[in-house]
């Protein structure tokens, strides 16, 4: 018997990306280049690769660039669909409220500069057993690739903070969430809002599930990231093609 499809992947894209400046001023960020291709092509290829089928992307800065090479995502073997913030920036949480309407009940988020390899359905899993409206995953990091943010123990996030941190804070947010979307029923329609303040919201309401991953994070949301990034791909063989195997 086929395993059930694993739900959409809301994909932040909408970013200024200012500290990748001056690259950014030319393309958005998942339009940067990373061994002959944009970055977003080889995010796409991991989804699929992960057993997705379905993504949203939420793009703002330059987005026609974004959706020009994407298109509907049929070389890479999914279904994409765009949605946009609009004239006003409206937040990583905030984008994710504008595209409810199209990632539907219960979907991933994932943040547009980050590529992760880790099992996907093993964290969609953790999220429907939880019986919450999220879950975090968590990675144990111990400062070794950025700031811990989570105190992680038996299973259970205790504390998670991007600003009041403490020794006790040995994991971090990886970058991927499940979500149902009533998560997101008191953030505001036209108003910026933060994934991390979510995050904390649903803590702090007991409704946030936590989930461990083992393999470490890549991202190129930094000029230090973005070269680790190509050299991992490259050291991975994902390096120029183009779509989908």
């Amino acid at each position: 018997m086929p395993e059930p499809a694993l739900p959409p992947v809301v994909i932040l894209a909408g970013g200024l990306a200012t500290r990748l400046r001056p690259l950014t001023d030319v393309v958005p960020k998942a339009m940067l280049d990373v061994n002959g291709e944009p970055f977003v092509a080889h995010q796409l290829r991991l989804l699929r690769a992960r057993g997705v089928t379905r993504v949203v992307l939420c793009a703002g800065h330059k987005a026609e660039m974004i959706e020009a090479f994407v298109g509907d995502g049929a070389r890479f073997g999914l279904l994409v669909t765009f949605s946009n913030d609009g004239p006003t920036l409206l937040g990583t949480a905030g984008a994710v409220r504008r595209a409810l309407p199209l990632a539907g009940e219960v979907f991933f988020v994932l943040y547009g500069d980050a590529y992760l390899p880790c099992d996907y359905r093993a964290a969609w899993q953790a999220f429907v057993r939880s019986g919450r409206l999220a879950l975090m995953t968590v990675f144990h990091n111990e400062n070794r690739w950025d700031t811990s943010n989570v105190e992680f123990r038996d299973g259970d996030i205790i504390a998670y903070s991007k600003s009041e941190r403490t020794e006790r804070m040995r994991h971090i947010d990886y970058g991927l969430g499940v979500f149902s979307a009533a998560a997101f029923a008191d953030v505001p329609a036209d108003e910026p809002y933060d994934l991390a303040r979510l995050y904390a919201d649903l803590l702090r309401q007991g409704q946030l599930a936590g989930h461990e991953v083992r393999e470490r994070f890549y991202e190129v949301g930094s000029f230090s990231g973005l070269e680790e990034t190509r050299r991992f791909l490259a050291s991975s063989g994902q390096v120029g093609q183009g779509t989908a195997s």
